[in-house]
């Protein structure tokens, strides 16, 4: 063991021990804030980033990754379907990093109870559809085996939607379709009740089979309202959208201009309040490291302060000012070492108790979830580690250099 850090691990345990020391508040109040710090971090890039997966999934899940819908309209206003035959899911099939491609079509209607009556859009799907978002979302029921070939005449509504008309699990329901020429009616069985706690889609969409919504438009088996493509990596959205903008070139044999849009174009919104939480985080981060560095600052000038008399004494003795600022530089770093301990357990634990037991909760309305969600991302988490230990060593090295100030006899002299 060298001189210096000898000398160190003697300061550390006199001002941990010794409760006779003026110092050891002091010690403690920079040890806690340090500690703090780190459990605020960790806490706080837990929470953001739970955030941005859960909310980001559920809006995904729903909508698929990418969209080709139909840009041309009707007299009416009404937007012509897609063609989506063989030929245009192998078109799409044959762009890279594509992973799955869902037909989809959407007719809005009236769902109607003998008390109360609620607009929806009926969202019709098939035997292509990717059933695990809303199966992880049901609340009750099942999900039926959606056909492109044959009426089911069940549908999936959400939690909002069955209390608002009163309805519940296995209740057969009107719905009310307007025809060109009429009024049309359809009985649905509910088979399931869902919960995404998204406002936009718990509100304003039922689910139900693809083949009665294109009966119900006029649509032959091979129009939909669009694709619903998912890709393999997300972080590569754009890039796939922009490889995919070739079938906006051109009509169809319909007449019919394709648009191809990602999700982040659809539900801007969304994500735009997700990409604010990534600047809170890192107000956060920045306010915590600037607390932390304050109180080691603090700390380490008192003991400094309360050991001049020990610093003249080496001096005298043939110390350095280098070696009596690696003395407290070792302090500092076994001081700022101990903190981050800490407080990286208390955060992992305070993590580790919400993501199980969700102590804390969310109004669903408000912030689409009902607890707070938690994330684990082992570099960030080591990242911060390591941040904190950086930025604190770089201040106790700067405010180490106090030492040099003074001459010997003068600093031996002071009480």
């Amino acid at each position: 063991m060298n001189f210096e850090l000898f000398i160190a691990k003697r300061i550390y345990a006199d001002n941990t021990k010794d409760g006779k020391r003026f110092s050891r508040p002091a010690i403690r109040i920079a040890l806690a804030g340090v500690a703090i710090g780190v459990a605020v971090m960790i806490i706080s890039l837990g929470v953001v980033l739970g955030f941005k997966e859960e909310v980001s999934s559920k809006v995904k899940g729903f909508g698929g990754h990418i969209q080709l819908v139909s840009l041309t309209q009707d007299q009416n206003y009404q937007m012509l379907p897609v063609l989506t035959n063989d030929t245009l899911i192998n078109r799409v099939e044959c762009v890279k990093q594509v992973d799955h491609i869902q037909r989809y079509a959407t007719k809005l209607g009236i769902l109607k109870t003998e008390e109360d009556f609620r607009g929806l859009t009926f969202k019709g799907v098939g035997e292509d559809y990717d059933r695990s978002f809303l199966e992880s979302c049901l609340l009750e029921g099942e999900m039926p085996y959606f056909s492109s070939d044959e009426a089911t005449n069940k549908i999936l509504i959400s939690k909002k939607v069955a209390a608002d008309l009163g309805v519940k699990l296995g209740d057969k329901i009107f719905a009310y379709f307007m025809g060109e020429e009429s009024m049309r009616a359809r009985k649905f069985e509910i088979a399931g009740i869902y919960a995404t706690n998204m406002n936009d889609f718990d509100k304003n969409y039922a689910v139900t089979d693809i083949y009665t919504v294109r009966k119900l438009n006029g649509w032959d088996e091979e129009m939909s309202s669009g694709l619903e493509i998912t890709v393999k990596d997300f972080k590569k959205v754009d890039e796939i959208t922009d490889a995919l903008q070739f079938l906006h070139k051109g009509t169809d044999r319909n007449g019919v201009m394709y648009g191809v849009f990602s999700i982040k174009e659809i539900a801007a919104h969304t994500f735009s309040w997700l990409a604010v939480l990534d600047m809170n985080v890192v107000m956060i981060l920045v306010l915590m490291i600037l607390v932390s560095s304050f109180t080691i600052v603090s700390g380490l000038l008192i003991i400094m302060l309360e050991r001049i008399s020990m610093i003249g004494t080496l001096k005298v003795l043939g110390a350095t000012n280098g070696a009596i600022r690696n003395v407290f530089n070792s302090f500092g770093v076994m001081l700022v070492g101990k903190g981050v301990i800490i407080g990286c357990a208390v955060g992992l634990l305070a993590c580790f108790v919400q993501q199980q037991w969700h102590v804390f909760s969310l109004d669903p309305e408000i912030y689409h979830l009902d607890s707070v969600p938690i994330r684990f991302d082992w570099l960030y988490i080591a990242a911060v580690n390591v941040l904190t230990l950086v930025i604190s060593a770089l201040i106790i090295c700067v405010s180490s250099h106090l030492i040099s100030i003074g001459k010997p006899a003068q600093t031996m002299k002071f009480e």
